[in-house]
């Protein structure tokens, strides 16, 4: 470590909080409100900080604007749907990764189903009602209205610790976006056609999706963008010993 470093005084603590508290997965964005790309370049320097065991620096971005993202929208909006109407070929879009667990166990999934159905009161859907569940959900897929869409990748013969690795960088660019201004919704909804979008970003075979990631200014009048996800208290997840 730099001397720079050990000596610097955060002097705005407070700024640093706010950045942190002030991040959620934002769901409606200003889709004409475009993002400079010195901004994005300057994002991704600061998470160029995050931690990582013994430097190895796992991450791979692949950033996509206008025409690019459009296309990619376009597609998998299109693959989206044809699974609708067959899901057999969920398979034909997806890559299997252990994502999430092969079994959900409470509290876990009694968290998921909380926080989903929380979502889906804030937007007016019921249960049952699902041509709109089926379009919410696609709303991922066109990144939330947002300008630019992240996708991240790592190599394939990387271990369980840089999947840890990578969770910092994530955390630190959503953090840094809102020191621009930025909002952030990490998506790893992508996972479900990650065939479709690596040939069109240009990953290697080498490589496999870890999540998408849509970033923009939020839309301040988007009812949706009320919502935020409950945290378990302190108490709740630390145990004294």
């Amino acid at each position: 470590m730099s001397m720079s470093k050990v000596s610097t005084v955060v002097q705005d603590a407070s700024s640093v909080v706010s950045a942190i508290q002030s991040r959620f997965s934002c769901r409606a964005f200003l889709a004409d409100k475009p993002v400079a790309r010195q901004d994005i370049d300057e994002i991704l320097r600061i998470a160029s900080c995050s931690a990582s065991s013994t430097n190895t620096q796992p991450w791979k971005v692949y950033v996509l604007q206008g025409d690019r993202r459009d296309v990619l929208v376009a597609k998998v909006c299109a693959a989206h749907d044809a699974t609708r109407s067959d899901p057999s070929r969920i398979a034909e879009y997806g890559e299997v990764d252990g994502y999430y667990p092969s079994e959900w166990i409470s509290p876990y999934i009694d968290r998921r189903r909380d926080n989903g159905w929380g979502l889906y009161g804030t937007v007016g859907i019921a249960k049952g009602e699902k041509d709109k569940m089926h379009l919410q959900a696609q709303r991922n897929y066109r990144l939330f209205d947002a300008p630019v869409g992240l996708m991240f990748t790592i190599d394939r013969v990387m271990g369980h610790g840089s999947w840890l690795d990578y969770g910092m960088f994530l955390q630190t660019l959503m953090v840094a976006a809102r020191t621009l201004g930025l909002h952030t919704c990490p998506q790893a909804a992508w996972n479900n056609f990650a065939k479709v979008v690596m040939p069109l970003i240009g990953a290697g075979s080498n490589e496999m999706l870890v999540c998408g990631m849509a970033l923009g200014y939020a839309d301040e009048s988007a009812p949706v963008n009320t919502y935020y996800s409950p945290r378990e208290t302190v108490e709740n997840f630390t145990r004294w010993v």
